[in-house]
This record gives C-alpha cells, sequence and structure tokens, in this order.
C-alpha cells in the first residue's frame, strides 16, 4: 500500500460528499505582517488597531484575504491539486472576522458533478466552508474546478449542475458586531470619498502597477499552503513556466484599488469571479474598478458597495471582453465583491 497521495482525479468524486481538509492553521499578526511584505495593502481598518477600535472593532483583525488564502490553500490537496483550470467562484461570504491567535480549517461539500464531452476531464464544484477553533463560520463560498480523470474509460457519474445565484443579496451580507463608520476618520483612512460619491457605473483606474516576482510569488504560495503543482513546479507546465497563484492576483489588485477605493474597507461578499488568462512572473498587474450597485446596511454610517475588480497586465483601462464575449488577452482577472464604505 502506497503511503503518498496522488491527488483526487475526477471520478473520485461523489455528490454529496463532505470533504474535512488537513491541516488546521493558527494565524497570527506574522501572516499580516508577510501579507503587507507581499502586497502593497494599505486599507487603514487591518493596518491600525486604533482605527479598527475608533469604528467599533476590539482590534484589527486580519485582512479578508488571509483568512481567504488560509481557507482556499486547505482544500487544494483534495479538490484543485490535478485541476486542468481553477473555474470560477460564487456565492461567498464573510462571515466572522479572523483574529490573531484564531486556528483556521476548512471543509467542503461536493455540490455538482459533469464530465466534459472530451471524456479526459469534468467540473466539480464544491461549497466550502472556513471555521475557526470554536467551530464558528469564518467564511462559506462557491467554487468549481475542471479536473483530469485518471481512467478515461471511468464512467461519466450523473450530472448535477448546481443553481447559483448571480449575487449576494445586500440582505444576506454580514455586518461585524459593533462596527460603525458614525466617527469615522477620513484624513487617517488616506481619501475622502465617501459611499455617496460613487454612481453606479462608474469606473475608476487605480494608476499604479506592480511587477510579478517569481520569489515573492513563491513566498505566497508557501504562506498559504497551497500545493498545486502548478504554481511551484517548473517542470510540470510543457512551457516551462510556473503559473501565478491567482489568489495572488486578487491580494494585488485590490490592494493597487485602494488609489480610489481607499474606504472600501472590508471585503463581505463574493458574488463572481474568473481568472481569465495566466498570469506569470515578469507581468505587471494593473487594476481597475467598476461600481455595479450599492445598498444600505443596519449599521450606524455602513453603506454596502458592489464592485467589479479587473487586474490586466496592459494599460488598457475599462476594455474587458472582445466582440465575441471571450474575455481580451491582457485580462488576469474579473472579480466581483462587495465591500464595506462609510456613507
Amino acid at each position: 500500500m502506497t503511503k503518498t497521495d496522488a491527488g483526487r482525479f475526477f471520478e473520485d468524486y461523489s455528490l454529496g460528499e463532505v470533504i474535512r481538509h488537513a491541516v488546521p492553521r493558527t494565524v497570527t499578526s506574522g501572516e499580516r505582517a508577510l501579507y503587507h511584505a507581499l502586497y502593497p495593502a494599505r486599507h487603514a481598518l487591518y493596518s491600525s488597531n486604533l482605527f479598527a477600535q475608533s469604528c467599533g472593532l476590539p482590534s484589527s483583525p486580519l485582512d479578508d484575504l488571509i483568512a481567504f488564502h488560509v481557507v482556499f490553500g486547505k482544500t487544494v490537496p483534495d479538490v484543485s491539486l490535478n485541476a486542468v483550470a481553477n473555474l470560477g467562484y460564487a456565492q461567498g461570504r464573510w462571515i466572522t472576522p479572523v483574529w490573531p491567535g484564531d486556528t483556521l480549517r476548512s471543509e467542503s461539500e461536493v455540490i455538482g458533478l459533469k464530465q466534459n464531452s472530451n471524456g479526459k476531464t469534468g467540473v466539480v464544484w464544491v461549497r466550502t466552508r472556513g471555521l475557526n477553533q470554536r467551530g464558528e463560520l469564518v467564511m462559506e463560498y462557491v467554487r468549481w474546478v475542471m479536473v483530469r480523470k485518471r481512467d478515461e474509460n471511468a464512467p461519466a457519474p450523473e450530472t448535477v449542475v448546481p443553481e447559483l445565484a448571480g449575487a449576494v443579496a445586500p440582505g444576506d451580507l454580514v455586518i461585524p458586531d459593533g462596527l460603525t463608520f458614525a466617527d469615522y476618520d477620513f484624513d487617517l483612512a488616506g481619501e475622502p470619498h465617501r459611499w455617496g460619491d460613487y454612481e453606479i457605473g462608474e469606473t475608476i483606474d487605480h494608476v499604479d502597477g506592480v511587477t510579478i516576482e517569481e520569489a515573492e510569488h513563491m513566498m505566497a504560495t508557501r504562506l498559504w499552503q497551497n500545493t498545486a503543482k502548478v504554481h511551484f513546479d517548473a517542470t510540470f507546465r510543457p512551457d516551462g513556466q510556473r503559473l501565478i497563484y491567482g489568489g495572488h492576483v486578487i491580494s494585488m489588485a485590490r490592494a493597487l484599488s485602494f488609489n480610489g477605493l481607499a474606504n472600501a474597507q472590508m471585503i463581505v461578499g463574493l458574488n463572481g469571479g474568473a481568472h481569465a488568462n495566466p498570469c506569470f512572473s515578469g507581468d505587471t498587474v494593473r487594476a481597475w474598478s467598476e461600481v455595479l450597485d450599492k445598498a444600505q446596511t443596519g449599521a450606524p454610517g455602513v453603506g454596502a458597495i458592489r464592485l467589479r475588480l479587473v487586474a490586466v497586465k496592459e494599460q488598457e483601462a475599462f476594455t474587458l471582453r472582445s466582440d465575441d464575449g471571450k474575455y481580451l488577452p491582457h485580462v488576469l482577472l474579473d472579480l466581483d465583491y462587495w465591500a464595506l464604505m462609510p456613507l
């Protein structure tokens, strides 16, 4: 009996199966320091205990995307180790802030299966839940991946494609206990622009760019314990290049969005997302955003803003798709999310 694990293939999944992922991880302020070293992250709520306390929180939580990366990384050995591509995200919500000292673990339920017509691959849909040491739900999201088959002659499972909402409803967004922007300090936050200053349909060029470095990407991949071969094994792809982890691009684009969206403080919903084209070391990532929707919340001074965040590798702001509906080759990321902003 072999002691090693080559990862799951498409025929290894069954509908309704719940996978408890190894290994739980205790996160500390070290994760914050490394995250802010890897990305130009400057949102005040995640940078200052005093600022967070002025917003009604006991201290500064860890960045929302730290929680996402840790929870996601746990799932890779069981869900996407043999994936051809990570196809999309939906119905993501951040429920409970993550604080230094919390221990995070992940579990995923298989909610959909569909073999592709070529008989060599199939699509697996999973709903992943991140939990803390008290069993509290930290975050949840759905993602779907294209996975290789081990045996092309293995019978195809019954096709089940889950029905997924196009967006998280504003009423389903969870506002952290105690959060208030009633006494929000716009000077310390970095920009004067509040919820009412943004118009649906408005586009924002975030101006700055960051060139992706191999060393930083490799550090990030290890930091989040992401074991996908395409990210760290240069012999795995025929072109000899290591594919940049999509979460690395998400965090880079989110950090760049500070310039123009400094007051979009907390990510609370993930409506959808696609890694449109591969990113490689040496690519320079830039970003732009489009305001898709706005909503009130029940928290004092807190509004919700729905944003499309687009990462590109060329200076072509506000272009996304060609006439045939396909993503243009310079588009790396198309991410649809809800954030909390002072009214």
